[in-house]
């Protein structure tokens, strides 16, 4: 039976997560105070943990797989790999301070940096050459400069709001771009339920990006709203009662579903319908 760590309640991956997976067709735990959750139908069984252990548990073997954030997987340092990247909970680790402190990283040299993310911060400094004070802090990252313990922050950033509501402002390069991902062992053979549980999650990300389109055109017009809208595969054409015309179906971005019914209509396409789509397979 497959093994998988699933972020537990109260984290920023943790909700998205368990609908990603419900999505999928697995089962999710009811209660939060559920730790261990079997889904027989699928022979997995999913384990409840803190994002920032997931990376270890599984780079230790002692879990198959694991939903975490590329941030809590290069901290760890765990021997784990990246196998799919989730779209979702998608931020930076930023460098922050009070204005005047400093504006680039040589500026860090003797300074005291507060982070959660330790293991990221010290390969950041020291891959450039910089020396500085790493302080480990959970929590609040943001208040350790008001408090005294710290002169920057390195924090994960999504809007930065809560820097700026804290008199700060982010500086130099981002430490890392980082968003939920999918990790496994490194250099461990993917069993055939892992393949399986890669396959409805692009299943899911594909679905949440795009939507099915059908509309009715003339077909003399039809190489034209293939210009315009080609597909992944090509649209599905399919002759219509009325003499001279089709009835067109095709997969595009959802992201540019309102431009190209513009676009389609101009070329004189009419009845166009947009369908969310719940799962698929490419």
């Amino acid at each position: 039976m497959l093994r998988v760590a699933v972020p537990n309640k109260g984290s920023r991956i943790a909700e998205p997560a368990a609908e990603m997976l419900r999505e999928a067709g697995y089962r999710q735990r009811g209660d939060s105070r559920e730790l261990v959750l079997t889904d027989a139908d699928n022979g997995i069984e999913f384990y409840y943990l803190r994002p920032s252990d997931i990376p270890v548990f599984v780079g230790q073997g002692t879990l198959d797989l694991g939903i975490t954030g590329r941030d809590y997987l290069i901290d760890s340092g765990a021997p784990g790999e990246e196998v799919l990247q989730l779209g979702f909970a998608r931020s930076t680790v930023r460098l922050a301070a009070r204005p005047g402190t400093a504006s680039s990283i040589e500026d860090l040299e003797g300074l005291r940096v507060a982070t959660s993310l330790t293991g990221l911060m010290r390969n950041f400094l020291a891959e450039r050459g910089v020396t500085a004070k790493v302080i480990k802090l959970e929590g609040a990252v943001e208040t350790a400069i008001s408090l005294g313990v710290a002169d920057v922050i390195a924090d994960v950033v999504e809007t930065g709001s809560t820097l700026r509501n804290a008199g700060l402002e982010v500086f130099g390069e981002p430490i890392l771009t980082s968003e939920a991902i999918l990790v496994k062992r490194d250099g461990v053979a993917s069993p055939s339920e892992l393949e399986l549980l890669i396959r409805r999650l692009q299943g899911v990300l594909v679905a949440r990006d795009y939507v099915l389109m059908d509309y009715d055109l003339e077909a003399d017009a039809m190489e034209r709203a293939v210009a315009i809208a080609p597909g992944l595969e090509g649209p599905t054409v399919s002759p219509l009662h009325r003499a001279g015309w089709v009835a067109v179906r095709v997969l595009v971005p959802r992201v540019e579903a309102q431009r190209l019914m513009d676009e389609l209509w101009e070329i004189g396409a009419r009845a166009i319908l947009v369908t969310d789509l719940h799962a698929c397979r490419l």
